[in-house]
C-alpha cells in the first residue's frame, strides 16, 4: 500500500514516515515547494503522479495565535488546501484521511464531545479547520475526518519538548490548570491512521466513513501534563521542577482556547476497534526517547 501524506516537517508526517515501514506501508511525504496548499495546480500534479492508494491530509496552518492576524492565509491553508486535496482524491478514486482538531468546538460542554455535537470554534484557527472539514466532506464522500488534540511527539515543536527545554534553566513553571483535554502522541496517531487506511481500502462500508475522534485515553489539564513530564524527568535525570497552577486568565493569548477539549473516542472504537493507549503510557514512550 502507498499512502501520500501532505507536509514534510509535521509531527504526524514524521511519525508516519517512521511507522509506515514497520507496518509494511510505503509513506510518500509531499510538501513545499513541490506541493503547496495555496497552489491547487501543484496539488493535482504531485498527487496524480504519486498514484497513492490513500491520501492523508496532514499539512496545516497551526500557529493558533498568529492566525488571529493572518486569517486569510489560515483559511487558504486549512480550508481551501484540504478541499483541493479531497477533490484530487475523488478524481483518483481513493479515500482521504483528513486531520482536524478539538478547536472546532467552543469548549463549553461539561462532558466529552461526540462527533454529532454542535461545533462552535472560538478562534480563527478553529474556524479555518472547521471549514476544512466541511470542504473535504463535500469534495469526497470517501473520507475520514479525524479530530485529535494536544499532539506531541519526539518531532517538531510541541508541549513536551517545550517543557523539557524550559526545565533546563528553571526549577518552577507556571502552567494553565483550567483547560482540560487529552495529550495524544503523534506516534499513536500514525499507527491509527495506517490501520484506518488499510480498512478503507479493503472495505466500502459507509460506517467506516465520516467524522471520528482520535485522542489518547484518559484526560488531564496542561498542569497535569506538565507534572507528569517533570515526574519522569526526575526519574531519568534527577532534575526537580515544580508546577505552579495558574488560570487561563493569568496567561492571556491572542486566540481563545477551548476550556474543555475532551473528545469521546467511542465511535472510532465501535467502527474500527481502535483505542489509543492511556496518555501517561504514551508520554513515557516519547519522554524516554527525548531523554
Amino acid at each position: 500500500m502507498r499512502i501520500a501524506v501532505t507536509g514534510k516537517q509535521g509531527q504526524v508526517v514524521s511519525a508516519l514516515l517512521e511507522r509506515g515501514p514497520v507496518a509494511g506501508v510505503e509513506i510518500v511525504a509531499v510538501g513545499r515547494p513541490e506541493l503547496d496548499l495555496v497552489d491547487r495546480a501543484s496539488i493535482r500534479a504531485v498527487l496524480s503522479q504519486i498514484k497513492p492508494d490513500v491520501i492523508v491530509s496532514a499539512a496545516a496552518y497551526t500557529a493558533v495565535d498568529k492566525a488571529e492576524s493572518e486569517e486569510a492565509l489560515a483559511f487558504v491553508v486549512n480550508a481551501e488546501g484540504p478541499t483541493a486535496i479531497a477533490e484530487v482524491a475523488n478524481e483518483l478514486g481513493v479515500p482521504i484521511v483528513h486531520l482536524s482538531t478539538d478547536y472546532v468546538f467552543s469548549g463549553d460542554k461539561p462532558g466529552l464531545y461526540v462527533e454529532t455535537d454542535a461545533t462552535g470554534p472560538v478562534s480563527v484557527y478553529g474556524r479555518s479547520k472547521l471549514a476544512g472539514e466541511e470542504g473535504v466532506a463535500t469534495a469526497n464522500p470517501n473520507h475520514v475526518i479525524l479530530r485529535t488534540a494536544w499532539v506531541y511527539s519526539p518531532f517538531g515543536a510541541n508541549f513536551v519538548k517545550t517543557m523539557l527545554r524550559l526545565a533546563e534553566t528553571r526549577d518552577a513553571l507556571n502552567v494553565v490548570a483550567d483547560q482540560r483535554g487529552t495529550p495524544t502522541s503523534a506516534l499513536d496517531i500514525a499507527d491509527a491512521v495506517i490501520a484506518l487506511a488499510k480498512r478503507l481500502c479493503a472495505d466500502s462500508d459507509q460506517k467506516l466513513r465520516g467524522v471520528f475522534h482520535l485522542t489518547g485515553s484518559g484526560e488531564a489539564t496542561w498542569a497535569d501534563f506538565a507534572e507528569a513530564i517533570f515526574a519522569w524527568l526526575q526519574v531519568k535525570r534527577g532534575k526537580v521542577v515544580s508546577v505552579r497552577r495558574i488560570t487561563t486568565a493569568d496567561y492571556p493569548t491572542p486566540a481563545a482556547r477551548p476550556a474543555n477539549s475532551r473528545l469521546s473516542n467511542d465511535k472510532l472504537k465501535q467502527a474500527y476497534g481502535i483505542v489509543l493507549p492511556d496518555w501517561r503510557v504514551s508520554a513515557r514512550v516519547v519522554l524516554d526517547r527525548l531523554l
